[in-house]
């Protein structure tokens, strides 16, 4: 504001000094002819005068207004480095927020991979006490069983599951569902086994090969695979005091095959031994509280 005055100010003497000019000039010019040499020596001088200053104020004046120019440039730049830095601190509160919620986020992911990777080291560590009574399982049974022909009896762990698999030529007759004398020392030692294993169950599969059943006191194969899966069943029980609770006995026909080649191989007997799955879910249990994984020990 005292800017614009100033500028005012010197405009109007500006113009004042034009009038006086003028002035002196028009003077000058009607006293030319009627004024002494001397006079007008001494008119033009202050003329001279009066345009230095003239040029003086007007050289100022420019100065003022490229000087206005300038400030105002600058209050524009000042203006919009204020909006800049405001926007700069909504932009910098925005961010803060952002950053405490990816936080929040970050914290919370991790808990729940450590929970996560707890679960699963649990279950691993139910799964590896699983298998060491597996183990177990299958050593005691080849000790039992060791000395009878290897085509005639398989033993397997698949996925976590024991199979012993006996070939009928060892528990049957061609056709027939009655055991033979020499099945039953067989079938008595796996009984030695089972029983001394209470925590398992076991299931017991019949399986015949495709070739159609002839007999007349049968229907078909199902038929004969299931009477000799009870078969067995009924010895276990009956001459060796296998509690029948753990035992399941199911026919399987000639639809699980093991060979296509062989047929005598698919004539078999299975049995299947699994843990009971509540003692599974005990085994995960017991695992939790192992303090080796973060568990309370009680």
């Amino acid at each position: 504001m005292k800017e614009n005055q100033n500028n005012l100010q010197i405009h109007n003497t500006i113009l004042t000094m034009k009038k006086l000019i003028l002035g002196c000039l028009g003077v000058t010019l009607l006293l030319s002819s009627c004024v002494s040499q001397k006079k007008y020596a001494e008119l033009e001088a202050k003329n001279k005068e009066t345009q230095d200053l003239l040029n003086s104020a007007t050289v100022k004046l420019n100065s003022c207004l490229e000087e206005t120019a300038r400030m105002k440039i600058l209050e524009d730049q000042n203006a919009f480095l204020k909006a800049n830095n405001q926007e700069l601190i909504n932009n910098m509160g925005n961010l803060t927020t952002l950053t405490t919620k990816g936080a929040e986020n970050l914290e919370k992911s991790l808990e729940s991979l450590q929970e996560k990777d707890l679960t699963i080291r649990k279950l691993n560590n139910a799964i590896t006490r699983r298998d060491s009574v597996n183990l177990s399982l299958v050593q005691s049974l080849k000790g039992v069983l060791g000395n009878l022909d290897d085509e005639d009896i398989e033993i397997s762990v698949e996925k976590g599951v024991v199979f012993v698999s006996i070939s009928d030529k060892l528990l049957f007759s061609s056709g027939s569902y009655n055991i033979t004398s020499k099945a039953k020392g067989v079938l008595g030692k796996v009984a030695k086994v089972v029983n001394n294993k209470p925590d398992f169950e076991f299931m017991v599969e019949g399986h015949t090969d495709d070739v159609p059943y002839k007999g007349s006191v049968l229907i078909d194969n199902w038929d004969l695979s299931v009477k000799r899966a009870t078969a067995v069943v009924r010895v276990l029980q009956k001459d060796y005091g296998v509690d029948p609770k753990r035992m399941t006995a199911a026919g399987r026909a000639e639809y699980v095959p093991v060979s296509q080649t062989e047929k005598s191989r698919n004539r078999r007997t299975r049995i299947v031994v699994l843990p009971k799955i509540d003692q599974f879910y005990n085994m995960i249990e017991e695992g939790m509280k192992d303090p080796a994984i973060g568990g309370t020990g009680n």
